[in-house]
């Protein structure tokens, strides 16, 4: 086995799983998580060859983020264009039931963008620098994005917790 292969099983082994989970905090959805993770993985791998699987896993992530915030903006382009093409399908009101409450729905409800400042922010607990620079923004943009995320879930689901202070 090579090296760079003995890298990517020892990421997927140890790391697979946080990897995941970063993925569905992004999107929301555990299949498209898993998509998330195996074309970053692919993309990683198939032109870089890293040796350590600490330094592999940042670059993954990164490559993670910007897979989903790429894909955020085709489906939304889609949407835009896709009622010249066809009727609007009705939505399934039923399958929004089970996610009352459920911290997925409120990360759906915001922007790519607030919602990929969150995640970084918050579950990454990256300092504002440090999102800002993944995210390729100034840090006041990616304070306003905060802002503006925590604004929009305390006018749905009640004022937040105390903020934290911002690095």
């Amino acid at each position: 086995m090579t090296s760079w292969e003995g890298v990517l099983t020892g990421l997927v082994q140890q790391r697979g799983t946080t990897l995941k989970r970063y993925g569905y905090l992004l999107c929301g959805d555990s299949s498209e998580a898993e998509d998330l993770v195996q074309d970053a993985l692919v993309r990683t791998f198939s032109s870089a060859r890293r040796t350590d699987v600490g330094q592999v896993e940042g670059y993954v992530r990164t490559v993670m983020l910007r897979l989903y915030l790429d894909r955020t903006r085709r489906r939304n382009l889609w949407r835009r264009i896709q009622p010249l093409a066809a009727p609007a399908p009705q939505p399934d009101q039923h399958a929004y039931a089970d996610l009352r409450g459920d911290l997925g729905r409120a990360l759906r409800e915001l922007s790519a963008r607030q919602r990929a400042c969150v995640v970084l922010y918050y579950y990454l607990d990256l300092p504002v620098q440090e999102c800002a620079d993944l995210l390729d923004l100034k840090p006041g943009a990616v304070k306003r994005y905060l802002y503006e995320a925590r604004s929009r879930l305390a006018e749905r689901h009640g004022p937040p917790e105390p903020a934290r202070e911002e690095h």
